[in-house]
C-alpha cells in the first residue's frame, strides 16, 4: 500500500485510487474512472484497446462504464476478455438504446420494458457475467441525444417496475438513471437509485439542483460529457478563458482542470472520462491529484453556465 494511503483508497491490486475513493451502489471505487465508449475507435486495433484497458487498471481505475450498444457489443467483449476478476473493477453498463448501424443515427431508442429486459440480457451475455453490478437506465427526458417518439415515450413507473424486478431476480445488483429530470429522480428515489448520469460540466450546470439532491440522498453523480463539446453547439470547458488562465497558472491542462473542478465541486461526483489515447488516459487520471484552493475554486465557480439541451 502506498505510504500515507488508507485501505479504502487503494484498489484490489494495491494501487492508489485516482481522485481518492467514492461510493457506488455499495462498492468503493476510484473517483476517476473510465468511460469505454471511445474504444469503438480502436475496432481495427484490438491490441491497442486491450493495452489501454490494462493501463487503466495499472493506474488505479476500478470503475468502468460501458454499454452493449458501444460498437454493437465490441466494447463489452473487450472488457470481458481484458478485465480480470482479481482486478476488482466495478463494470457499470447502461440500457435504453439499441445499435442502429443502418439508421440515420447509430442508435435508436429502446425504452419499452421488454426492450430494457432484453438490453440487460444482451449485456450479461457480452460481458460474460451472471449479474451486472450496476445498470443505468438512460431515460430520454432531457438532452443531449435522441428524442423518444411514439411507443418509445414510456412512463417512468413502468420502467422502474421492470428494473426493480430484474434487481429482485439477481440479474442486476443496482440501477441508476440517466438523462433524467429532477422530478423524475424524485419519483424514482423510493425504488433505490444508485447513481445519476446526466450531461454536466463546469460550463454546463443546468442540473445543479440534481447534483445537490443526489448528494443529500447519497446517490453518486456520474456526469457524462464532463468537458462539454460533444456536439458543435455545446460549450467546451477547455475553450473558456477563465479555465485556460487558471490552468496555465497552476500548471495543468484546461481539460484536467475541468475534471478537477468536478471532483472538488461535490463529494458524490464520480468521473468516467473516456478516451482511446494512452496519453489522454494518463492525463485524465492525473487530474485526480490536482488540488484547488478556495480562491481558485471561486474563480471557476464564477464561470457562467450555458445550456446544453441538444435534441437529435
Amino acid at each position: 500500500m502506498p505510504t500515507g494511503t488508507s485501505s479504502s483508497d487503494v484498489t484490489a491490486t494495491g494501487v492508489a485510487r485516482p481522485g481518492g475513493s467514492g461510493r457506488l451502489a455499495g462498492h468503493t471505487v476510484s473517483r476517476v474512472g473510465f468511460g469505454a465508449m471511445q474504444l469503438e475507435r480502436l475496432h481495427g486495433d484490438r491490441g491497442a484497446a486491450v493495452t489501454l484497458l490494462r493501463r487503466a487498471v495499472e493506474l488505479g481505475v476500478d470503475h468502468m462504464d460501458t454499454a452493449q450498444f458501444y460498437g454493437n457489443g465490441y466494447v463489452n467483449k473487450l472488457i470481458r476478455d481484458t478485465i480480470r476478476p482479481e482486478d476488482g473493477v466495478v463494470v457499470v453498463t447502461k440500457i435504453g438504446a439499441d445499435p442502429d448501424p443502418d439508421g440515420p443515427l447509430p442508435l435508436r431508442a429502446a425504452q419499452r420494458p421488454e426492450e430494457l429486459r432484453a438490453g440487460v440480457e444482451d449485456n450479461l451475455r457480452s460481458l460474460g457475467v451472471d449479474q451486472l453490478p450496476v445498470v443505468n437506465l438512460r431515460r430520454l427526458d432531457i438532452g443531449p441525444g435522441i428524442q423518444p417518439a411514439g411507443d418509445q415515450v414510456v412512463d417512468l413507473d413502468d420502467q422502474l417496475a421492470v428494473m426493480t424486478a430484474m434487481r429482485d431476480e439477481g440479474k442486476i445488483g443496482a440501477f441508476g438513471l440517466g438523462s433524467v429530470t429532477a422530478d423524475g429522480l424524485r419519483r424514482a428515489i423510493p425504488a433505490g437509485i444508485a447513481c445519476v448520469q446526466n450531461a454536466y460540466s463546469l460550463v454546463t450546470r443546468d442540473d445543479q439542483d440534481l447534483v445537490e439532491l443526489c448528494a443529500e440522498e447519497g446517490i453518486a453523480w456520474v456526469p457524462f460529457f464532463p468537458l462539454g463539446g460533444a456536439f458543435p453547439q455545446m460549450p467546451k470547458v477547455a475553450e473558456e478563458p477563465a479555465v485556460r488562465d487558471v490552468a496555465a497558472s497552476i500548471g495543468c491542462t484546461p481539460s484536467q482542470l475541468g475534471l478537477a473542478w468536478l471532483l472538488r465541486h461535490a463529494p458524490n461526483v464520480l468521473l468516467i472520462p473516456g478516451t482511446a489515447n494512452p496519453a489522454h488516459l494518463e492525463a485524465n487520471v492525473a487530474a485526480g491529484a490536482i488540488t484547488l484552493d478556495d480562491a481558485t475554486l471561486a474563480t471557476l465557480d464564477a464561470v457562467p453556465s450555458r445550456s446544453a439541451d441538444i435534441r437529435l
